[in-house]
């Protein structure tokens, strides 16, 4: 889906964590731009800008620097120790023109039917890795489990993606499963389970004769 989002862009004359941390201090965020065979250039942005638009499911953003408008792809989001906050931004520079590999948040739908047969349903991951247009990123890969029932999984491949989307990611990599959970067992019968300990037959010292 094209979701672009416009920002305007300065550039970053002094580069390393005491600038960083003034940066944001003016309240926008460190960011590193790349690609297309062109120097890596530092640049900040708007960060209040910036974290509304990805809130929006853009990924996709139109940055102008020094008048010029480049369109950029967000490969990397960088937070603090907390998880909370982006403390730096890793940006590609892009084509509408050309094909790229991302990573698509994997989005679970409805209830598999093997819930009702005691299963529980365990997600394996989070993202697929797909090649597309520039311009037709999806924003999440739906994954409908209804009939997924207990004992059964549900695999990369097994997935329909949208039409110009192309998976890369393994086939075979298990997105969601269901499996019935075994009961914790109680000492009792963990003991009653465990094999008996072998007898330990000693052999007898003659009659007279000191054990050493």
């Amino acid at each position: 889906m094209d979701k672009t989002l416009a920002l305007e862009a300065e550039l970053r004359e002094r580069i390393g964590s005491k600038a960083a941390t003034a940066v944001r201090k003016q309240g926008r965020i460190p960011c590193i731009v790349y690609g297309h065979k062109k120097d890596p250039v530092a640049i900040t942005v708007n960060a209040h800008d910036f974290l509304e638009g990805i809130h929006h499911g853009h990924r996709l953003m139109d940055i102008t620097i020094g008048g010029d408008t480049q369109k950029m792809l967000i490969k990397d989001l960088q937070f603090d120790h907390l998880g909370r906050n982006v403390v730096h931004v890793d940006l590609m520079r892009v084509d509408v023109t050309e094909m790229i590999t991302v990573d698509v948040a994997v989005e679970i739908k409805g209830v598999a039917k093997g819930v009702s047969d005691g299963g529980v349903v365990e997600s394996h991951t989070d993202h697929l890795e797909v090649e597309c247009l520039a311009i037709s990123i999806p924003d999440k890969i739906p994954v409908v489990i209804k009939d997924l029932g207990v004992g059964e999984s549900i695999k990369a491949g097994d997935i329909k993606l949208p039409d110009g989307v192309k998976l890369v990611s393994s086939p075979e990599t298990i997105v969601v499963s269901c499996h019935v959970v075994a009961e914790a067992k109680t000492t009792e019968q963990l003991e009653a389970e465990a094999p008996a300990a072998p007898e330990v037959i000693t052999e007898k010292a003659p009659k007279g004769e000191e054990a050493e």
